[in-house]
């Protein structure tokens, strides 16, 4: 099976910088399936084309359950790209899918133009236009005709991407969308493929319009391992407007990207080094307070063993050096009683948590965290709903979970409250794009001890 990236930025030849893998020869690598082979078909300063051949050896294929007896050796694997393909791309193009480059590190991080060819790829036009269009890809499908004498056309397509995309974005896309569109895994999926979705997909699946197929097909049916992806999707990202789904390459910063950024701000504006991550969930925030050596201890705080699972593995607890290690810590706890292992901290962070909490249980939060806790900083966001009516179609809240959504006044309200009870000062800010009328998508409030 077949794949090629061409480009024709100039020098075009810069996409094996890119790649790590020089135009002059011929790389060969040894893969679970087969054989990859890196060439390129043409490399010169105006175009450069680089190709990945994939050779399946069909003695390390293995037979689908409930198949005919020689299915290991007559199938579609070798042919048509699929789950074979996109395994064989992470392991050759390890580093251009992270978007590290150490010779064009500039490069890397900007958009170049690229057109992506698939020969022969299973799905239709329609699905495949779904999947890509809205990850600003310009998409041309040609069904592939079955034998003349037989007539019509067979179950693949030969797929041309177009669009100015960052090389990284353009090979997580497929490895992500060719299993999807292939819909059979040539391996088991474990519950660490959700951390491979979430990685992958980092920056556009939340908001793609078909994440809910995108997670169930590449988690190969699994209901739990489905169920958690979008969880995890869904505490992380807001409802994209379509305008914003639409934005091929150069978009604005995600709503959930502008969040953590600011809490962290507001955590490094008042030089909190002990920091608690409270409701922390998958792990979204914690990972961003890891990469700042200001925060000394960090602690991330979940009533749910599943989600504190997802935040080591998000974190790869197990592979960082021990002194990294030492600086961070998972407990499970409920949020609404008081716990001694969360006092004295420098912060605690409330990021997209309160409107979770049933109003009637959500003074006993309030006592737990700004009362017997009693951090010197605490940072709480939650979404302004005043700001719903900016996405279209959104009919509700923001999250099937939310007990609540308080508009502008009603938040100020509750944060006077509890400045006054507990002794705390407080601003509140606005995240996000902000509207006349309507203000910014999501609130925060920057409560600090007077007392």
């Amino acid at each position: 099976m077949l794949l090629t990236v061409t480009t024709t930025h100039r020098p075009a030849t810069d996409l094996g910088y890119l790649l790590v893998k020089h135009p002059d020869r011929v790389h060969t690598f040894d893969v679970p399936t087969g054989t990859a082979y890196v060439m390129y078909p043409e490399a010169t300063d105006d175009r450069c084309t680089a190709a990945l051949l994939l050779d399946v050896d069909p003695r390390r294929l293995r037979a689908q359950k409930d198949a005919f007896e020689l299915s290991q050796y007559v199938n579609d694997r070798p042919y048509a790209a699929s789950s074979l393909l996109a395994s064989a791309l992470a392991k050759v193009f390890r580093s251009a899918l992270r978007g590290a480059s150490k010779d064009r590190p500039k490069l890397a991080a900007a958009p170049i133009p690229l057109q992506i060819r698939v020969p022969v790829l299973r799905g239709t036009t329609d699905l495949v236009t779904r999947l890509f269009t809205p990850l600003g890809w310009a998409v041309d499908t040609a069904p592939i005709p079955l034998e003349p004498e037989i007539g019509g056309s067979s179950r693949y397509v030969e797929l041309s991407l177009t669009g100015e995309l960052r090389l990284a974005d353009a090979l997580n896309h497929l490895y992500v969308l060719l299993p999807v569109l292939d819909d059979a895994k040539h391996y088991w999926v474990a519950p660490d493929e959700i951390e491979k979705l979430l990685r992958s997909g980092e920056g556009w699946l939340a908001g793609h319009p078909e994440k809910v197929l995108i997670a169930r097909r590449y988690l190969a049916h699994r209901r739990a391992l489905t169920t958690t992806a979008l969880q995890l999707l869904e505490a992380d990202q807001e409802p994209a407007t379509e305008e914003e789904a639409e934005l091929p390459v150069a978009r604005k910063a995600p709503l959930a990207e502008q969040r953590r950024d600011a809490v962290i701000a507001a955590l490094t504006e008042v030089n909190a080094a002990r920091v608690l991550d409270l409701g922390c969930g998958g792990g979204a925030l914690l990972t961003a307070l890891v990469k700042n050596r200001q925060f000394t201890e960090i602690v991330g705080a979940d009533v749910s063993s599943r989600a504190l699972e997802m935040a080591a593995r998000r974190l790869r607890l197990d592979r960082l050096p021990e002194r990294q290690r030492d600086r961070i810590r998972l407990i499970q706890t409920a949020l609404t009683y008081r716990d001694d292992r969360l006092r004295d901290f420098d912060a605690a962070v409330l990021m997209e948590v309160i409107e979770h909490v049933d109003l009637p249980r959500l003074p006993a939060l309030e006592a737990a965290v700004f009362g017997h806790a009693r951090p010197g900083t605490v940072v709480v966001t939650t979404p302004n709903v005043e700001y719903n009516v900016h996405y279209e179609g959104l009919a509700g809240m923001r999250h099937s979970d939310h007990r609540f959504e308080w508009t502008r006044a009603e938040f100020a309200a509750w944060a006077e409250s509890i400045s006054k009870t507990y002794g705390y000062a407080v601003t509140i800010r606005g995240v996000g794009d902000p509207d006349e009328t309507t203000g910014s998508p999501t609130q925060l409030a920057l409560f600090q001890v007077t007392a």
